[in-house]
């Protein structure tokens, strides 16, 4: 006998296949939305419908962008400079640098990160394209915006390889300590980083 009706249940499972939706978070968002006016509903179930055919992926870039638009905007924008490419895992990777309005060049997407682990090879990724892209853009240097994880580290390490003999300045982000964090609980990897960045008073 089912407590609760069958369209509920089905919403509850289908919030519960998303990545950190736990059962009990996943009945919350079903009954919030089983509470409000349909039309609150049907906007969600209309945006959900059109998101795969809304969205594309730039073919220079890798970004997301508008199914209609032939090329991202970030890499179309004349005030943009080609020259300097920030390569980082995901797209949505591209948000969190464009807040900071201190980055003028384009991007590169890989698609994620090389991980043996995962079955995840090189090949997967948009590498070869990247490469290219530093040939035909006559790119001057290239930002490794990868996280500083085993996976983004070697992902870095194998780009480079890639690179080779070109005539291209190969940066890293800088990594080091949040303001207001103790050295105490820092971990490893941001210490060790924090020193090789360290700066000149």
């Amino acid at each position: 006998m089912n407590i609760l009706p069958h369209a509920l249940e089905k919403l509850i499972e289908a919030f519960g296949n998303l990545p950190g939706v736990g059962s009990r978070t996943a009945e919350r968002y079903a009954y919030y939305l089983a509470r409000r006016e349909a039309n609150k509903t049907h906007q969600l179930a209309q945006a959900l419908q059109e998101l795969h055919s809304g969205i594309a992926y730039c073919p220079k870039t890798f970004a997301l962008i508008d199914a209609n638009q032939d090329v991202s905007p970030l890499y179309s924008d004349p005030k943009r400079d080609k020259h300097i490419v920030a390569v980082v895992a995901e797209p949505f990777d591209i948000v969190a640098l464009e807040k900071t309005g201190s980055f003028k060049g384009t991007y590169h997407v890989l698609g994620g990160l090389v991980s043996p682990i995962d079955g995840i090879t090189p090949d997967e990724l948009h590498i070869a394209q990247l490469i290219q892209r530093i040939d035909e853009d006559e790119v001057t240097e290239i930002i490794l915006a990868t996280n500083a994880s085993v996976e983004g580290e070697s992902t870095a390490l194998y780009i480079q390889q890639q690179i080779g003999e070109r005539e291209v300045k190969v940066t890293r982000l800088a990594r080091g300590l949040p303001i207001g964090v103790d050295l105490e609980y820092a971990d490893q990897i941001t210490l060790s980083r924090a020193l090789e960045g360290r700066q000149l008073l």
